[in-house]
């Protein structure tokens, strides 16, 4: 390929509304080009590293066992109402209506459909099991799409789908999904945790996300490096300590004038904020709760919903708080609230607690649970911290940020029962088919690889994802000397079958050398003043220093990294 026909329109400097070092990089290297907020279209570049990407995913999957299909992105409504998504995706959901008025949406995930194509095809249960999968685009409309493709209203998504009639068949087709994308992750380049995750919208019995470790990612990771226990936050199980068996108090209401916040209740009390208790009211789906942490702490909204039984929770509106409460938003407690309370484990081991006294500029100090309220739900609803104890040896909890670029979910039966994909036995009984679900996020794992590799100069791609191999550098296009030796290493190199430029620019070598190192080409060949003895400089861009070499050395050097 000829730099000079190529389309790389590179920047000098970042666009303003990039914030991360991926986006700042893709835009900057010419890889993608914004349409509208969260929407990107691909240039040549940055399609040679999603269909890189792709191939890797595609390679693996076929080495597993999985069968690739491809699906409509314009869905009809009735799968989704049978399962009941239709209405929990709520507004993240494309919909629209064809010219009959019949209801449609452009599909945000699909295993409705999956289970539906199986039903039309598969009816022996001699001819189970089944892993089919599809590369294909996805649409969700995105409260705050950010973080340039890490979160968009488009993407591509590799979703494979299981078909077991036994759970110890879902336990192997997990186990082969599982295998694979290691697999898959380890050729990406990728530095990754393996994380127990919330099933989420997806629903099922269990699952685990695959999640790259980056300050940017919009996850958090739970781990212990004794035990190697790891979750995601809206999963790690958080351990309370000792109960505190200190004689109770009595309550006594204090009127705390512009104190409402803990940091100022605190500082008012001269306590620390985990001598308090935080009472926050949420609607879970049109029913007000109080929902009780200790006052450092953070409600983890995920669990809430999960033991509430809901999709989503979210906090209650002011006019709700102040109807239930009696007083402003900041001074809700326990004591004497006529709806649900729900607390958190740590909590009913407190004693001599500080809460809001429902009571506009008031709380009450020493509240004890067993005497000063009931709670009609005790559960774990609170995130982890570091430092907290690990669920599973009892040694120190630490915390990091992940990008999550794959996630596995024993589906169950969740979705064959909701539409009826059952088999018969060989006694003749209906069985429903047990499922699993298995999605990498393509332009994540393209963001996720650069995020961790990269440097001042641009993008270090590892080799298996570089939308190019090697790129061969005449310093002077009008020296014929140059030139012909560097046409001759490009033909070479392709001849052996390594995706190379030429940068036939006439453009100063600093300009060349900063758009590939910005790009990210793994080897860059320069051919310069001693091209009429042989000689080039022979230089990989994870690297500072170059080689003086023949070409011939340098063509051998190439190919032996870039084949093998």
């Amino acid at each position: 390929m000829k730099a000079s026909k190529l389309l790389m329109p590179t920047l000098r400097e970042a666009p303003a509304e990039a914030e991360i070092a991926s986006h700042v990089l893709m835009m900057r290297a010419g890889l993608i080009s914004k349409l509208a907020a969260g929407v990107y279209s691909y240039l040549p570049l940055g399609l040679r590293v999603l269909q890189n990407t792709e191939r890797i995913i595609r390679e693996e999957m076929n080495k597993a066992g999985a069968q690739e299909l491809l699906m409509s992105a314009l869905l009809p409504a009735e799968c989704y109402q049978k399962s009941g998504r239709w209405d929990r995706f709520g507004d993240d959901m494309f919909r629209l209506k064809d010219r009959n008025s019949r209801d449609f949406c452009l599909g945000p995930t699909h295993e409705e459909i999956f289970t539906q194509t199986v039903i039309d095809s598969v009816h022996s249960y001699k001819d189970y099991p089944y892993t089919l999968y599809q590369i294909q685009t996805k649409y969700r409309d995105e409260r705050r799409p950010r973080f340039g493709v890490m979160r968009t209203r488009e993407f591509l998504m590799k979703d494979a789908y299981s078909f077991d009639i036994s759970r110890e068949g879902l336990d192997e087709s997990y186990k082969a999904m599982y295998d694979a994308y290691r697999k898959t992750f380890d050729r990406m380049g990728l530095n990754y945790m393996i994380v127990d995750a919330d099933t989420g919208a997806m629903g099922g019995s269990g699952s685990q996300e695959f999640m790259v470790i980056s300050d940017v990612g919009e996850d958090t990771i739970a781990y212990c490096e004794d035990c190697r226990y790891s979750a995601n936050i809206e999963k790690a199980v958080c351990i309370t300590g000792e109960a505190d068996n200190s004689e109770m108090l009595p309550m006594n209401k204090v009127a705390t004038p512009d104190a409402k916040t803990i940091e100022e209740v605190a500082a008012f009390f001269g306590k620390e904020a985990k001598d308090f208790v935080k009472t926050m009211i949420y609607n879970a789906e049109g029913k007000l709760y109080a929902v009780l942490v200790r006052g450092d702490r953070e409600i983890n909204e995920v669990k809430l919903a999960n033991k509430l039984g809901v999709g989503e929770v979210a906090l209650a509106d002011p006019a709700d708080v102040v109807e239930v409460t009696n007083a402003k938003v900041g001074f809700a407690g326990p004591v004497g609230l006529k709806i649900d309370i729900v607390a958190d484990n740590e909590v009913m081991k407190m004693r001599n607690f500080i809460v809001g006294a429902n009571e506009t500029d008031c709380h009450i100090e020493n509240v004890n649970p067993e005497r000063d309220f009931t709670a009609a739900i005790v559960d774990d609803i609170r995130n982890i911290e570091d430092g907290d104890i690990c669920p599973v040896c009892g040694k120190q909890i630490k915390t990091a940020q992940g990008i999550e670029v794959g996630h596995i979910f024993k589906l169950g039966t969740k979705y064959s029962e909701a539409l009826g994909l059952n088999y018969v036995d060989e006694k003749g009984e209906e069985n429903p088919v047990i499922m699993g679900c298995y999605g990498i996020g393509i332009n994540r794992c393209v963001a996720a690889i650069i995020e961790q590799n990269n440097d001042e100069a641009g993008i270090i791609w590892p080799m298996d994802v570089a939308p190019y191999k090697a790129v061969v550098v005449p310093v002077n296009v009008k020296d014929e000397t140059q030139l012909s030796l560097a046409e001759k290493i490009t033909k070479e190199l392709e001849d052996a079958g390594v995706e190379v430029i030429i940068d036939d620019r006439d453009e100063r070598p600093g300009v060349k050398f900063k758009d590939w190192d910005l790009i990210g080409i793994p080897v860059r060949i320069t051919v310069g003043k001693k091209a009429s003895e042989g000689i080039v400089e022979y230089k990989l861009r994870a690297e500072k220093e170059y080689t003086d070499m023949t070409a011939e050395d340098a063509v051998k050097t190439a190919l032996s990294l870039i084949k093998k």
